[in-house]
C-alpha cells in the first residue's frame, strides 16, 4: 500500500510539473502570436525567469525522491528544445 502511495505521488508530481512546463510554452506561444519579438528583454525576462522557476520546481521533486532525475532532465531538455523551435520559426518569418 505504501509503495503505490509513492508511486501515485510521483505520478502527480511529475504531472505538476509536465503541466508547468506546458503553461511556459504557451505563454511564449502567445508572446509570439502578439508580435513580442524573441530579442524583447522582456520576452527573455518571462523566460528565464519562467525556466528557472521550473528547473528548481524540478530539483525540488527530485530531492525529495517524487521525480527521477533523469526524468525531470528530460522534461527540461524537451521545453528547451520546444522553445528553440517555436523561436526559429518566428525568426525564419
Amino acid at each position: 500500500m505504501a509503495s503505490e502511495t509513492r508511486v501515485n505521488h510521483q505520478e502527480k508530481a511529475y504531472s505538476l510539473l509536465k503541466a508547468d512546463a506546458d503553461k511556459i510554452l504557451r505563454l511564449i506561444k502567445v508572446q509570439m502570436d502578439n508580435l513580442t519579438m524573441p530579442q524583447c528583454p522582456l520576452y527573455e525576462e518571462v523566460l528565464d525567469t519562467q525556466m528557472f522557476g521550473l528547473s528548481r520546481e524540478i530539483d525540488f521533486a527530485v530531492r525529495l525522491g517524487l521525480v527521477d532525475e533523469i526524468r525531470g532532465k528530460e522534461l527540461l531538455d524537451s521545453l528547451e528544445k520546444e522553445l528553440s523551435t517555436l523561436h526559429d520559426a518566428f525568426i525564419k518569418e
